[in-house]
């Protein structure tokens, strides 16, 4: 089995591997993800993916990467490539076009057994996942991906990766979720940026901004009460 990654846990000094999972490893998939969901304190924050869905992925249609302590799957992130005429396209949700969404992938649900939480697996799965994503034969053009409000472990994990948010919608039967994305050959060093920010509360004023062009960057907790910074090319108007 190809390994990718190779190190030690800052927790108990155990020795860690990631290695790419496959349809051989879908039981301990399913049995960490359940795990995982029954202990969330509130369950809406995470989309659990099914089974069909995990094997859908795992024949070829996106990847799933796993850090193993021993022998013990203690974490996995997955990528999926979307079916294009799926309801509900990420893609469509911010503005592409209907060729655009060939290029998109989604990066799917990841899950840290609670024991293991505080290394750091969340942020190392993702660099990784990231690098493997360049090796398959397919490229793609944009990483998606949906988060709700308030679910502050996930929002960091996604500015960290230099996603922004492009999009605030109810999704999966009338949930809230900004709607993330990440143009992988984009240049933004040039741009001419102006900023402004709102309260993570202020819905209707996120979703304005986000209709007139602006994108999330980043949140910051100021004084108990989560903002979110946006950013616009000035020449948009």
């Amino acid at each position: 089995m190809k390994v990718i990654y190779e190190g030690t846990l800052n927790s108990s000094g155990q020795s860690v591997r990631i290695v790419p999972l496959s349809l051989a490893q879908l039981d301990d998939i399913l049995a960490l993800q359940q795990f995982v969901t029954e202990t969330l304190e509130n369950k809406a924050v995470l989309e659990p993916l099914s089974r069909e869905q995990f094997q859908y992925i795992l024949e070829g249609k996106g990847l799933v990467i796993g850090a193993f302590a021993d022998d013990q799957l203690i974490a996995f992130r997955a990528l999926m490539e979307p079916p294009v005429d799926e309801d509900g396209h990420l893609g469509r949700d911010i503005g592409l076009t209907e060729e655009e969404l060939l290029d998109v992938i989604y990066q799917e649900i990841s899950n840290v057994h609670p024991d293991y939480r505080g290394n750091g697996l969340q942020k190392t799965l993702a660099q990784w996942i990231m690098k493997e994503l360049e090796l398959l034969d397919k490229q793609y053009k944009y990483v998606c991906c949906t988060v709700a409000p308030f679910n502050i472990p996930s929002l960091k994990d996604k500015f960290a990766q230099g996603m922004e948010i492009a999009a605030l919608k109810e999704k999966y039967g009338n949930r809230l979720r900004y709607i993330f994305v990440k143009e992988l050959d984009k240049d933004n060093s040039k741009e001419n940026w102006e900023f402004t920010t709102l309260r993570m509360d202020d819905t209707a004023g996120q979703q304005k901004l986000l209709a007139q062009g602006w994108r999330g960057i980043r949140m910051e907790n100021r004084e108990g009460v989560q903002w979110v910074d946006f950013r616009k090319n000035a020449a948009q108007g």
